[in-house]
């Protein structure tokens, strides 16, 4: 997982240059980057970046691992004013914690933390769930079923992408699967009709959550735009997630932007990440769509899928 993004690191920060004490001796500006002392141990080996490389050396990591350009730009501006005025050389430790710290505060600026789907005060809490196919859209959908249910949640899914015959009986043998009920209609009904009845059917059974799939989303095709926004509008779901495919890179922006564009979102769910092997989706979303990444799937299996933690994330790009 991440091994692009990781190995580029890994490779700016495992750099072991031998100088002596003497020879490095007021290289690091220490009254500008807080915590750092002046290294006065002779002969010892200490690990280095050039400050010239540092900009260089980090942006270009940051682009091949699928970082927007813009986004790539913001991290290494904000690095360099936290390293404040530098001479030649630094700590290459020093370097690696403040870049944890900047690509940290970017990711957290545009993370709601205040959305905690396990604690709602409505009953049923209604989820949409919109996403273009392919993006494993549907099997997210059984895996956040699976999760509620877990958490002692009563569960219901509405079956609601009714142009592919195949999501319906995907739907329904996951639900069997995690013995969570499906509702659905005929091939080709109302999509809206079936979110309807899904939620008038967790009234009437006092059921927690009711989970709405939907159709993928076609550029090209304006009847499936005009359906998503009427189940919207009949459902009235108090939480609407994107769910967008890690695997795709920079592209997960030009869809977050084009649903923008026609149905408002809460929140993201990015699938795929145990086959990402780049791992700079999570920043570029972060900093490009300015919405909350709120789970995240991580294998195939149903109970892969987790609630997104930033930690987690700095933990998996900067191991060795």
């Amino acid at each position: 997982m991440f091994d692009k993004i990781k190995k580029k690191f890994s490779e700016i920060f495992s750099k072991e240059n031998e100088i002596k004490s003497n020879n490095i001796e007021n290289e690091r500006n220490n009254e500008n980057v807080p915590g750092i002392k002046e290294n006065k141990t002779e002969n010892k080996n200490v690990k280095v970046i050039k400050r010239d490389e540092i900009e260089e050396n980090i942006e270009e990591s940051l682009l091949e691992s699928d970082v927007t350009f813009d986004a790539a730009e913001e991290i290494t501006e904000s690095l360099k004013n936290n390293l404040g005025k530098i001479k030649r050389k630094m700590d290459y430790n020093i370097i690696q914690d403040q870049l944890k710290i900047v690509i940290k505060d970017i990711i957290n600026k545009n993370n709601d933390s205040s959305i905690d789907i396990l604690n709602v005060n409505k009953k049923p809490y209604i989820i949409l769930f919109l996403g273009i196919n392919g993006t494993g859209k549907t099997t997210t959908i059984a895996k956040m079923a699976y999760f509620l249910k877990n958490n002692n949640r009563k569960v219901v899914i509405s079956a609601s992408d009714t142009f592919r015959a195949g999501a319906i009986e995907q739907l329904s043998i996951l639900g069997d699967n995690i013995n969570v009920e499906v509702i659905k209609h005929d091939f080709k009904s109302d999509p809206a009709s079936v979110a309807y009845d899904t939620i008038d059917h967790a009234r009437a059974r006092n059921i927690d959550y009711v989970l709405i799939d939907s159709a993928g989303r076609m550029n090209t095709n304006k009847n499936l735009l005009d359906e998503m926004k009427k189940i919207k509008r009949v459902a009235k779901p108090d939480l609407t997630l994107l769910v967008l495919d890690a695997m795709i890179g920079q592209d997960v922006i030009e869809q977050a932007n084009a649903f923008s564009k026609e149905i408002n979102y809460d929140g993201i769910i990015l699938t795929k990440l145990d086959t990402d092997a780049k791992g700079g989706a999570i920043i570029s979303i972060s900093t490009e769509i300015k919405k909350p990444i709120l789970f995240i799937g991580t294998g195939q299996d149903m109970d892969d899928l987790m609630r997104f933690d930033v930690n987690w994330y700095l933990n998996k790009i900067f191991s060795s």
